[in-house]
């Protein structure tokens, strides 16, 4: 069962005994993966809608985080604290830094609709629909969607920091230096303009 990633319509609770089996009669996810779903929607949404960009940044940290929880519920440890360690500890600060140094904080004065902006929302909408379909399609050619629940794998967030810190160690450092590379070139380009203006 290598890859084998958590899907929403196999979500399982705990039951006295320490089985998992699925919610008999009503629907099959709890109400935290719901209220999940809708943080990290309304994080999503105003990321997109908002016209501040610390404000934007901020909204898509709030989307992130909700990943994360996301994540933790479906029993992925290592998905969840790999979200809250990269995106949220990492690329959400790198982007308000970013921001906040190259002075992209300013609202415009100007619009920024575009003039095909009811062609875009037909191409998310029917992107929207094709995800829904495969996701909804899906379900039927997971392992474990009939009657047996799914096991998950038996590999530990210990053995998968392990395997980081021992053979995949360069790949990790060359992401760390990645990111550093990110900031520091952020901060360049701040100078720069810093440097046009006088």
């Amino acid at each position: 069962m290598e890859g084998w990633v958590p899907h929403p319509s196999c979500f399982l609770r705990r039951v006295g005994n320490g089985h998992k089996r699925r919610e008999r009669g009503g629907l099959p996810m709890s109400i935290v993966f719901y209220l999940l779903a809708a943080l990290t929607l309304a994080g999503a949404l105003a990321a997109v809608t908002l016209k501040n960009t610390v404000h934007c940044a901020l909204a898509l940290t709030v989307a992130f985080a909700g990943l994360a929880m996301l994540y933790l519920e479906l029993d992925a440890q290592f998905a969840g604290f790999a979200q809250i360690l990269v995106y949220i500890g990492a690329v959400a600060i790198l982007i308000v830094f970013a921001i906040l140094l190259t002075k992209g904080s300013e609202t415009p004065k100007e619009g920024v609709y575009s003039k095909n902006s009811l062609a875009g929302l037909a191409i998310a909408a029917s992107v929207f629909a094709v995800l829904g379909w495969a996701v909804l399609e899906s379900a039927r050619v997971l392992p474990g969607s009939g009657s047996a629940p799914p096991t998950a794998p038996a590999i530990t967030v210990l053995q998968i920091g392990n395997a980081l810190m021992g053979r995949y160690v360069l790949p990790l450092e060359i992401v760390a230096l990645l990111l550093t590379a990110a900031l520091i070139g952020a901060v360049i380009v701040a100078m720069q303009e810093k440097e046009g203006a006088k």
